[in-house]
């Protein structure tokens, strides 16, 4: 009996770029893709954490230019597929895009916010007439409905998208809530759906099981969890959960788990935890990759770094409105906030939650 299939993507090389305020080197793209080329891990990401042409004083610059990343990580990947990240307004198309695919990337996923799909189809489609295999991602998917996320995944599809991908920016979800979602994706699209974890509550690779029982067949997962904040869903974690569950990646297990180990050993700077600021990075529902400048600014301010992040998620502030960080920091310095205690805290949790609640029954 043929085991049903999952796809794996492995965006340590660029997801876990936010971990190390973008500054991975030439030498770790280089030998993470060996190592992941030997396990057979189908495709790997590589790039700025916020995907090409991202590099910027307000997200952060890299150590190295994206040509020196996707040249350097094409040359050391012959079975694995090359794949990047694109959020249309950092990377344009007759700069970064075809620059790309000059350097011979195979796989191109472009991303939104998830109630923005509208602004990727120019990318996805010149990626589609470029020849290259094209997925629709949307990020931070907490922050609209199922229903909604159906809708701008179905934008995508008529894009010419190839499979979609959800992503848990901030590591907002439950199993349920990613169960419901990919539900709503399976039964509004007639392409694969996948899901992108992060692990600020522990539920990493809960969810992504999650995502595969409603359908899912794309999942991502990163060495050691490599990644903004708390990290993403252990990729050798993932493929062992997997394999007892039945489903065939492809990828071989002894292998992967050595590839954890190079991780470790030459990229990960530290293997990712589930800090008190994730914690409440997730239950705010604030994207991962805010950990760090928050946590710099919060001690410029002398401020609770808890107390910015709440703060973020009742602004619904997303990845690329850093300098909201400051702004909040500084109101919270000058005693303008009301979030002074564990109490106000709680209650600034059941607002959250209102909040989105309504904004789930206007969608």
């Amino acid at each position: 009996m043929t085991k049903p299939q999952v796809l794996i993507s492995d965006p340590s090389l660029r997801d876990g770029n936010h971990a190390v305020r973008h500054q991975l080197q030439a030498s770790q793209i280089a030998v993470y893709c060996e190592a992941a080329d030997a396990a057979g891990i189908p495709i790997v990401e590589v790039g700025h954490g916020n995907g090409i042409g991202a590099s910027s004083l307000q997200l952060g610059e890299s150590a190295i230019s994206d040509e020196v990343m996707l040249s350097t990580a094409r040359s050391h990947l012959k079975r694995s597929r090359l794949g990047i990240h694109v959020i249309p307004g950092f990377a344009t198309i007759q700069r970064d895009l075809k620059l790309a695919i000059d350097l011979g990337v195979d796989v191109i996923r472009v991303a939104s916010h998830c109630t923005e799909a509208d602004i990727t189809q120019r990318h996805i489609e010149f990626s589609r007439t470029a020849g290259k295999t094209t997925y629709g991602v949307l990020m931070m998917s907490h922050m609209t409905s199922p229903t909604g996320l159906a809708e701008e995944a179905k934008k995508m599809e008529s894009y010419g998208a190839e499979g979609i991908v959800i992503m848990d920016s901030s590591g907002h979800f439950l199993p349920a809530d990613v169960a419901d979602r990919m539900k709503h994706l399976r039964e509004a699209l007639n392409i694969p759906i996948g899901f992108h974890a992060h692990n600020n509550l522990g539920m990493a690779i809960a969810n992504s099981v999650a995502a595969v029982q409603e359908g899912a067949t794309i999942i991502d997962g990163t060495a050691r969890g490599f990644g903004a904040g708390a990290g993403n869903a252990q990729l050798e974690v993932l493929v062992a959960v997997l394999e007892r569950m039945g489903y065939d990646t492809g990828v071989d297990l002894y292998k992967v788990l050595d590839a954890g180990d190079v991780a470790e050993k030459s990229v990960v700077e530290v293997v990712p935890t589930i800090s008190s600021v994730s914690v409440v990075s997730g239950l705010a529902g604030v994207f991962s990759g805010f950990a760090k400048p928050v946590a710099r600014i919060a001690e410029e301010f002398k401020v609770d770094p808890r107390d910015i992040f709440f703060e973020l998620g009742r602004r619904g502030i997303i990845a690329g409105q850093e300098d909201f960080i400051i702004e909040v920091a500084a109101e919270l310095a000058k005693g303008d906030s009301r979030h002074k205690s564990r109490e106000a805290l709680a209650t600034n949790v059941i607002e959250l939650k209102t909040t989105r609640a309504g904004n789930e029954q206007r969608s």
